[in-house]
């Protein structure tokens, strides 16, 4: 079976030179966003007549036109058809399009160039979105870090922060907080109980860690589920991971080793969510969740006291 995303049979040569430019695009859900925007004020339709031909809110249209949504390719055919493009544009559009659903990849050499950090850019996500479900299969995630925990994993990183740098990014990441008390949002955090035990410092620094857990799991935007080291496995553990949702879009990020990962296409997004799902289903929730969170604390205490 032929991918709907590929250029049909008997496509013009100009439109197969189009979609093989979007190889060498740098951001080709900027490119996207622009040319949608381009073919309707080519055809002279309002945004608002638009979002109402192609079935989608305005709002959305907006965002798809910010190059902040990357909108399913039905729908991108939809927009064409709407404004009337022609055949050499919509071809163009499904390479752009398939090109915008990959994965967004960015070194952290590179992205740390020209700042001391890119806690503005989480943070950002996290503003925008709705639902915030994070994963972390090794490491307590930054929104429920302790000062001094997020600073000493700071200073693990590789390239390294000056120490100027490493205070503006325990700063910012601390700032990131805040979000957490927005009762219009909803966080779900899933961990694994080696994330838990992590401990990037004496055992004095995973007890606080672990009492300010509990203690931001009484909030009415917080759920924390925890994956028993010795639970019967039904999938495998993979990287950590971020879902972001909002009611007309989502993406998911993650951090492999050289860099960030941002993924906006649908099909990979939904693959995260079933990922999620199934993860879930391994863990402990709410009462049982808090016994294993409390019974964690205890044992770490007896340690440290021994």
């Amino acid at each position: 079976m032929v991918s709907s995303n590929q250029p049909a049979v008997g496509a013009t040569e100009a439109a197969v030179s189009a979609a093989s430019s979007v190889v060498h695009q740098s951001n080709p859900r900027q490119q996207l966003a622009a040319e949608l925007r381009r073919l309707r004020d080519l055809a002279g339709i309002s945004g608002r007549e638009l979002a109402k031909r192609v079935g989608i809110s305005q709002s959305t249209l907006s965002r798809i036109e910010a190059g902040t949504v990357v909108p399913p390719l039905p729908q991108v055919l939809g927009w064409a058809e709407a404004v009337g493009a022609e055949s050499d544009s919509r071809q163009s559009l499904r390479a752009l399009t398939e090109a915008a659903h990959s994965p967004e990849v960015q070194d952290w050499a590179g992205a740390l160039a020209h700042r001391p950090h890119l806690q503005d850019d989480v943070q950002a996500l996290e503003q925008d979105a709705q639902v915030v479900r994070n994963f972390q299969p090794a490491l307590v995630p930054g929104l429920l870090q302790t000062a001094d925990y997020a600073r000493r994993v700071f200073a693990t990183f590789d390239p390294p922060y000056a120490p100027d740098a490493l205070a503006a990014a325990l700063a910012a990441r601390l700032d990131r907080q805040r979000v957490l008390y927005d009762p219009a949002k909803r966080f779900e955090f899933l961990m694994t109980e080696a994330a838990l035990r992590f401990r990037p410092g004496p055992h004095r620094l995973l007890l606080a860690q672990l009492d300010r857990i509990i203690s931001i799991e009484t909030l009415d935007t917080v759920t924390i589920a925890v994956i028993p080291q010795d639970i019967e496995a039904s999938t495998t553990i993979p990287h950590g991971f971020v879902i972001y949702e909002n009611e007309d879009h989502a993406l998911a990020s993650s951090e492999p080793i050289a860099g960030s990962m941002v993924t906006r296409g649908p099909e990979l997004v939904d693959a995260h969510r079933r990922r999620w799902a199934a993860l879930a289903e391994m863990a402990l929730h709410d009462t049982d969740a808090r016994a294993f969170l409390s019974e964690l604390r205890s044992e770490i205490q007896r340690t440290a006291t021994h």
